[in-house]
């Protein structure tokens, strides 16, 4: 090789090295990635104080996590000597999971910390159990719990950052942004989409977080129900006055009515350990009723996305030939939850974002 063509070699190689996918390899990505997150967030706890700008960066980011993903070798160091550290206290198999391998690949050191088998169950509290966590010098800590606002609760009281990965029926954040990433890389926007969301939205905490983004992104969101599994809010037209954020939301009892047109349908499972009352009068007569299956995924729109947020119970909201047939992009927000979750937690972690806080921890 000339000498002419080594300096093209080299420079082509440096031109490469400064994109968003390269970035991710190295400390190179504190300096010159996308801003995903606002210079003071430390927390992830839900996404009503997520701006538009913001969700945009996480997805960018979490295309060059994508292209990790795709290699044959998926690691790179960008976390090497951070400590995450997952504190599960419902079950759970995506989302732990994807934290576990999103954290893995980005070389930070996982823990995974149960309900189960922990002090929790000699009558230790959560803060205490956190405190301890924190003692051992965890920068994030990752929670679900049954509890609605417990992730609020060590986000006031501990140092290090939090993430929600769901509690009790308020918010599940991530999910939300792995949702909207799934339709953005689907449709190529998300303003103006419909979007259909069926089934338990009264106690469903992806259904909160999905109208949080969804309503930011500017798509135009249908909630269907029955009215027992509604909000009250929605249903006595509390959301109508002036500057509500879901003022624009509709509500929609009929099935048939509310898929007309639609470019997304998200069924949600049943949240049967969560209610306290009988909300229906069967799961027949609920699936009969609402229950999205083939026929009526002919009314929505000839390239409409079939969604979950899982685990599926098939049979009940959602066919199984419609789970995994040609419009289903259920397994591709799995993969979809990885790359989110490796953008999340590469956004409040890396070293840029340590400095920004040093004075702030003193």
């Amino acid at each position: 090789m000339t000498q002419a063509n080594q300096v093209k070699d080299r420079t082509q190689t440096t031109n490469r090295s400064a994109s968003p996918i390269a970035a991710v390899s190295g400390a190179y990505a504190a300096e010159n990635s996308v801003e995903s997150f606002r210079s003071d967030r430390r927390h992830v706890l839900d996404l009503d104080d997520f701006s538009p700008e913001e969700i945009e960066g996480v997805f960018q980011n979490a295309d060059a996590m994508s292209e990790v993903l795709n290699r044959q070798i998926k690691k790179v160091p960008t976390l090497r000597g951070k400590t995450v550290i997952t504190m599960f206290y419902e079950a759970s198999t995506r989302t732990r999971v994807s934290f576990e391998q999103a954290g893995k690949i980005l070389s930070a050191d996982v823990i995974n910390v149960s309900g189960g088998g922990t002090s929790t169950e000699k009558g230790e509290s959560l803060y205490n159990t956190a405190l301890t966590l924190q003692a051992m010098n965890a920068d994030i800590i990752v929670i679900r719990h049954s509890h609605s606002g417990a992730p609020y609760f060590l986000a006031r009281n501990l140092d290090a950052c939090i993430i929600n990965a769901g509690d009790g029926t308020h918010a599940h954040p991530t999910q939300g942004l792995l949702d909207l990433y799934t339709i953005r890389r689907n449709l190529g926007n998300i303003k103006g989409r419909k979007v259909v969301i069926v089934g338990d939205v009264l106690y469903s905490r992806v259904a909160r977080s999905n109208l949080w983004g969804l309503t930011k992104m500017g798509a135009n969101v249908v909630l269907c129900a029955p009215p027992t599994l509604l909000p009250l809010d929605f249903l006595d037209e509390q959301r109508r006055t002036k500057g509500h954020p879901f003022a624009n939301v509709e509500i929609e009892t009929n099935v048939e009515r509310a898929l007309e047109g639609a470019d997304v349908v998200m069924p949600l499972r049943l949240q049967m350990e969560r209610q306290k009352a009988g909300h229906l009068p069967t799961l027949r007569e609920y699936s009969r009723m609402y229950g999205i299956n083939a026929e009526r995924l002919k009314l929505a729109s000839p390239n409409v996305l079939v969604m979950h947020p899982g685990p599926m119970n098939e049979g009940v909201e959602i066919d199984p030939e419609v789970a995994h047939g040609s419009r289903s992009v259920i397994e591709e927000q799995v993969t979809n939850g990885v790359a989110i979750r490796m953008a999340i937690l590469y956004g409040i972690a890396t070293p840029v974002r340590e400095r920004r806080y040093v004075g702030s921890r003193q």
